[in-house]
């Protein structure tokens, strides 16, 4: 009888998977009630403070945009002629990144997609900036318009998938000069959440801007109350902004548009081998760099963002998902908390394929970020091999993951009624609850129902053809595409949308020096 049931069920959740219908939760505002875990003490993280100004007082970071020297110098800090190194008095930094706000809302074109960045808030963005994309069908392949246009679509589709966090995959068959106004126009049409611009020059940028402005109809003098675009610079560790990130800054700033400042710092290759080192680099680059966007406009919009991992010290590649990196972000968010700013880590792994490697450190990353309080994770679902490739099977696995500590995060119902004590006493000794009114009023809604976990027995598991976990995201994955629908945009708007992209297009784009 119970097999009988079993097999119902799972035969309704194929069908379920076959229209693109999978169990999950709703696009919702996810927080953290419980307390930030802190593996160091406040005098340790004051001595990373400490070191870390040290680092900006004596040694400096290089700003080779000589525009942002310039700003440098009219805000105090320590600035030569035609030298790119800058230094920083304490107390300049310390008085800048007091004006970066501790929450603010990123508002994408359909209202109901907007989100809340800071405070006991999480949002989960999807892979971004892989060079190649990946399934089981066709293996490795350089990254193209074609995956780019599908991991969008399951943006889409993903509930727990908050926003773009960067291209899912970089679609290296458009030309560079035009591809960030192709790519954002696919992503304003397939979703209607937040998008994305990468900060690579003043015109990149700009068009960004302007086709995040027209998607959600958000005008330039409303553009600072309702920022609808956000992007990331990377410090080029150790201890340098480059040009097209620094106008890119600047650009962003001047609008309140959010920046997420992350420093790449790697323990033993772009870092110091210490944890405790590259943490101090870290911290060094990431306020120097939230200070700067705070010199161009007083209450810029900026999050703190935490990327210190290790690497293979045999081998030199980066490794991620490790114990190493697991303390890096706990203790950047306690640096975050610190300085009161919303804070940025990432769902990160160094498997070649979307199997138990992937999934254990990605685990690791996972709760680490949820447990040190991060506000933002990027690379959320997707990510692989170090960042080099976006798998369409392992966007369904960390969607499973997610949902998993969305609902682990979910208040735990406390009461007589949930202690179910009439319940217990009505089955008595021996007997089971299955068909108890306790049980009856609540079965559908008890417990989180899995995306992809297979919760048969070994013989109807085999029986269905003995599939693993990436196998069953094949299927998935290609399920959520297949019943995908663009979100309704209206029709003046694509035309504004297409008028402004072509025209640029026809302009010929953005060069390498725009």
């Amino acid at each position: 009888m119970a097999r009988t049931g079993r097999r119902t069920r799972d035969a309704a959740r194929e069908r379920m998977e076959e229209n693109g219908v999978i169990p999950q939760i709703p696009f919702q505002e996810v927080r953290n009630p419980y307390p930030p875990v802190e593996i160091i003490s406040t005098d340790q993280l004051e001595a990373i403070h400490l070191a870390s100004l040290r680092v900006l007082e004596d040694i400096g970071i290089n700003f080779l945009l000589e525009e942002a020297r310039d700003i440098w110098r009219e805000a105090g800090a320590d600035v030569k002629p035609g030298d790119p190194r800058v230094r920083f008095d304490r107390n300049l930094i310390e008085d800048l990144i007091r004006h970066a706000p501790s929450e603010f809302t990123l508002h994408a074109r359909n209202p109901a997609r907007n989100i809340m960045v800071g405070g006991n808030r999480i949002v989960f963005g999807s892979v971004g900036s892989p060079p190649n994309a990946t399934d089981l069908d066709r293996g490795r392949r350089g990254g193209n318009y074609e995956d780019y246009s599908n991991f969008m679509r399951l943006v889409q589709q993903l509930n727990v998938c908050h926003m773009m966090s960067g291209y899912p995959v970089e679609p290296v068959d458009i030309e560079p000069n035009i591809r960030h106004l192709e790519a954002l126009r696919t992503a304003s049409v397939l979703t209607d959440k937040v998008i994305f611009g990468y900060s690579l020059g003043r015109r990149r940028i700009l068009d960004a801007i302007k086709i995040a402005q027209i998607a959600g109809q958000v005008s330039d003098e409303a553009l600072w109350d309702k920022p609808c675009i956000s992007t990331v610079v990377n410090a080029n560790s150790p201890l340098q902004y480059d040009i097209p990130m620094l106008i890119g800054m600047i650009e962003m700033s001047k609008r309140g548009l959010p920046i997420i400042i992350t420093p790449f710092t790697l323990a033993g290759a772009m870092a110091p081998v210490t944890v405790a080192g590259a943490l101090v680099q870290q911290n060094a680059e990431a306020l120097a760099g939230i200070a700067f966007c705070q010199a161009v406009k007083k209450g810029a919009r900026v999050l703190y963002g935490g990327f210190t991992s290790n690497v293979d010290m045999k081998t030199g590649a980066p490794a991620f998902g490790t114990p190493e990196y697991s303390q890096a972000v706990l203790i950047g968010g306690q640096l975050a908390r610190r300085y009161n700013i919303p804070y940025r880590a990432s769902n990160v792994n160094a498997s070649n394929a979307p199997d138990a490697q992937a999934a254990w450190e990605s685990s690791n990353s996972l709760w680490s970020c949820v447990m040190g309080h991060c506000n933002m994770v990027k690379h959320g679902l997707g990510w692989l091999e170090g960042g080099l490739s976006a798998s369409f099977e392992k966007m369904i696995i960390d969607a499973e993951m997610i949902q998993m500590m969305i609902a682990f995060l979910k208040p735990l119902e406390i009461s007589d009624d949930a202690f179910g004590l009439d319940a217990m006493a009505d089955v008595g000794p021996g007997g089971h609850f299955f068909g108890t009114a306790h049980t009856l009023a609540r079965y559908e809604t008890a417990f989180n129902p899995p995306v992809l976990a297979d919760w048969s027995n070994y013989e109807t598991w085999a029986e269905k053809g003995s599939l693993t976990a990436d196998q069953r995201a094949n299927k998935v994955y290609k399920a959520l595409l297949s019943s995908h629908e663009e979100p309704a945009m209206d029709e003046s708007v694509r035309e504004e949308l297409d008028a402004f992209v072509d025209r640029r297009i026809a302009e010929g784009g953005a060069g390498m020096d725009d």
